[in-house]
């Protein structure tokens, strides 16, 4: 699976930005995708996980009730829509999937194969 992530930008804290996964090389469906961040001079951090069938969505505390995940699979495609930006926000995103993850796995950064490059996202105060 080769993924390619976009939609990072500048903005002000409050606003909204829409990120997306485009996937290609094999489907999306039955396989768990999930959005990580990586502030300057920090570890990559879980934000947001859809699992394999889609039916079960998580999200870390920081995030929980501002970011939404969701899919399109017939555009093979993984968003993550993040409401009420804020500076701590700030933060190179990378989509994941995997296909053979299980459940309690789908925060470990580690338990995944495929990678996108990540997209930049600043939010100014």
């Amino acid at each position: 699976v080769q993924l390619q992530a976009s939609g990072g930008g500048v903005v002000q804290a409050g606003e909204s930005l829409r990120l997306s996964c485009a996937a290609s090389g094999r489907t999306l469906r039955g396989v768990a995708t999930a959005w990580f961040r990586q502030a300057p001079g920090k570890e990559r951090e879980f934000v947001t996980a859809s699992s394999r069938t889609g039916g079960g969505t998580y999200y870390s505390n920081s995030v929980k009730g501002r970011f939404t995940i969701s899919r399109d699979n017939a555009k093979n495609t993984v968003y993550l829509q993040m409401n009420s930006l804020k500076p701590e926000d700030t933060a190179v995103y990378y989509c994941a999937a995997d296909a053979s993850i299980i459940t309690s796995s789908l925060s470990n950064p580690t338990a995944y194969d495929y990678w996108g490059q990540g997209t930049l996202v600043t939010v100014s105060s």
